[in-house]
């Protein structure tokens, strides 16, 4: 029988991106068999007496430097993680997975870019030493949106907490009256989303229709229960704690390694009402642009889209070409294949039942083309990300 384990598991349970972490601790847990967890819901007041504690191993946030700093001179192996900040240096030796913030703020720019909005703006918070990953995300969100030659407007507020709810409230909405519309928004989370939406209901802004939001973390509890439902990125969390808990595992054993810093990318977004919606100023766009959201999976083809809309195929294809920056043709593809990710990381679908209910002829072809497009193959992706999102 393999030898007990005994792990420290450093992080907040109670954020939504540490409770994903756990999540993928525990699938790697469930297979592995041998480990015994410490986990505290409040680390920082809590942390193990290292002094006494008998341990093998620790997976550790490192995004507050109080938690590196307990742990950075322990005999025994360690992994951190986070989303890139705290106190992590690269001349250590231990191993460090991160957030990829950069992907994370481009997939929430081309949503909203796609969904036809020319105006933009990115809700983080006030900077402390701990949310660096907010200021990462806001320029990677600006920049992406400057270089598609549109402008971006930025509001990080002047409260951390919620604590002055009413004056977070009334400062947030006054900003948000001023910006123009319609404007899609990126948050830096999902907090403060809900920050954003609640200020929109009570000033009476129009959600998604004058100000679509984005979140980030996909924290379910948050995402359904705000009015709208919230779209969010689903950053990976889960699948970064399992990759986190195989490394510390090979350490245990003895499996010396160079030690690396990797970026998980994210999943995807799981989409809902506050983004559902076209903001293109030509009606045949828009009009095109939803028989494809609705029918791409059929399958359709171009001339489909172009016999459902009462203007010249020529015309349509210039105007779409003009508002979207994309054909008719890549606007379905991307369509499929959006769909065919979002099935491949739930369920247990053969890729095959995946393939013709996205709307490709064989498996074969399907794989072909999400390979060019993702750079792996489905069943890689389908792999790495169904049961450790």
């Amino acid at each position: 029988m393999p030898k007990q384990r005994h792990v420290a598991v450093i992080v907040d349970a109670t954020k939504p991106y540490d409770r994903k972490v756990i999540s993928g601790l525990a699938e790697y847990v469930q297979q592995v068999g041998n480990w015994s967890l410490y986990v505290e819901e409040e680390p920082l007041d809590k942390l193990p007496d290292f002094r006494s504690w008998d341990g093998d191993g620790v997976i550790a946030n490192f995004d507050d430097p109080r938690v590196f700093n307990a742990v950075k001179n322990l005999n025994v192996p360690v992994v951190g993680l986070g989303g890139g900040y705290g106190k992590y240096h690269p001349g250590l030796d231990i191993s460090y997975l991160r957030t990829d913030n950069n992907k994370v703020a481009q997939l929430g720019a081309a949503l909203l870019i796609d969904r036809g909005f020319r105006h933009f703006a990115y809700c983080g918070m006030p900077k402390t030493p701990l949310n660096g990953w907010s200021k990462e995300r806001e320029r990677s969100f600006t920049n992406h949106v400057l270089a598609r030659g549109f402008s971006c407007e930025v509001y990080n507020g002047r409260f951390t907490t919620t604590r002055q709810w009413r004056k977070l409230q009334d400062h947030l909405g006054q900003w948000l009256r001023k910006i123009e519309k319609p404007i899609g928004i990126m948050t830096c989370n999902d907090a403060r989303a809900r920050h954003v939406l609640e200020a929109c209901r009570k000033f009476a802004i129009r959600v998604p229709e004058e100000i679509a939001v984005i979140g980030v973390d996909n924290d379910e509890l948050i995402c359904e229960l705000t009015q709208p439902p919230l779209s969010s990125v689903e950053q990976g969390a889960k699948h970064l704690g399992y990759e986190a808990a195989a490394s510390l595992d090979k350490l245990m054993s003895g499996k010396r390694h160079k030690s690396f810093e990797r970026t998980i990318e994210p999943v995807g977004i799981v989409e809902r009402r506050s983004t559902d919606t076209l903001a293109f100023d030509d009606e045949a766009v828009t009009h095109a642009l939803q028989i494809i959201r609705e029918r791409a999976c059929e399958p359709i083809q171009v001339r489909d889209v172009v016999d459902s809309v009462p203007v010249s195929r020529t015309s349509l294809e210039t105007r779409f070409q003009q508002h979207t920056g994309h054909s008719i043709h890549s606007e379905i593809r991307h369509t499929q294949l959006s769909q065919a990710k979002k099935m491949l990381t739930i369920g247990n679908l053969p890729i095959k039942n995946i393939a013709l209910h996205c709307g490709f002829r064989t498996v074969q072809y399907f794989t072909t083309v999400f390979r060019k497009k993702f750079g792996e193959t489905p069943a890689v992706f389908q792999n790495k990300h169904r049961s450790r999102g």
